[in-house]
């Protein structure tokens, strides 16, 4: 039986949206276990503030702002990690945006920034890194689904739609690249206390009904999910794809 690690020494990681909340953890996660890291926001600032942390871990690391709504951008990131890097070993989709408002009042541009940041930025970022460990022979996508994409909420209707059809595209993509040796699986998180899910948390009778929603009595942390998406970029899930994990103390069961 060969010999399973959570050493990602060698491997080259890249998370969108990695400079806050959940990326950020799973980006310090990664690089504490070996990767070297791509790090990603629209803010190039808060890119080289993050890749600055990383490098004192020892880690290599790029710093690139692009917004992943924006096919020539992504593109652009994804040639400036091959030139430094030689490789993409694993891409963690998890850039995201949502608005919490009435289906009634949402507005055209308010449902395209949804759509086209959480949906169609996780395809085009796929398939522009998918191309490159297509040749590879290898590789490790990891999208970042939301509990929304399997339960119904008020006044989330945009974000989930987009979280939804994540949840099918990673099982599409899964099917077709498998060929290639790419695994494609998915997080779908509940709430977790990140500044996206701020504005919600901070009203306290939201905080009580949203606890009180979930079996286990309590919400996440950066680092429970952070642990979900190391354990399907690693070996340890090498027979895993096209898969959603739900990682919510059990509010989908209810």
């Amino acid at each position: 039986m060969n010999k399973q690690s959570y050493d990602f020494t060698g491997k080259v990681a890249i998370i969108t949206g990695s400079t806050k909340g959940l990326g950020y953890g799973m980006a310090m996660l990664l690089a504490k276990n070996g990767a070297d890291v791509v790090v990603n926001s629209r803010h190039n600032d808060d890119c080289e503030k993050v890749a600055e942390e990383l490098r004192k871990i020892g880690r290599k690391v790029l710093a690139f702002s692009a917004d992943v709504s924006k096919r020539e951008q992504v593109e652009k990131m994804i040639d400036k990690t091959v030139e430094c890097f030689g490789r993409i070993d694993i891409l963690v989709n998890n850039a995201g945006v949502g608005i919490t408002k009435s289906s009634f009042d949402v507005t055209e541009k308010e449902w395209d920034e949804v759509i086209n940041i959480d949906l169609k930025g996780v395809f085009f970022t796929s398939q522009l890194a998918g191309r490159v460990m297509a040749k590879q022979k290898s590789g490790n996508i990891i999208n970042i689904a939301s509990l929304g994409g399997v339960i119904s909420s008020a006044k989330l209707v945009p974000y989930m739609a987009a979280k939804s059809g994540v949840i099918h595209m990673t099982k599409g993509l899964a099917v077709e690249w498998s060929k290639y040796n790419i695994r494609v699986n998915a997080v779908a998180p509940g709430y977790v206390p990140t500044p996206m899910t701020e504005p919600i948390l901070k009203d306290e009778k939201s905080y009580k009904i949203l606890t009180g929603l979930t079996p286990m009595r309590r919400l996440g942390e950066v680092e429970e999910i952070a642990n979900v998406v190391m354990f399907l970029a690693s070996d340890y899930s090498k027979y895993i794809t096209g898969e959603t994990i739900i990682a919510d103390g059990g509010r989908h069961t209810l």
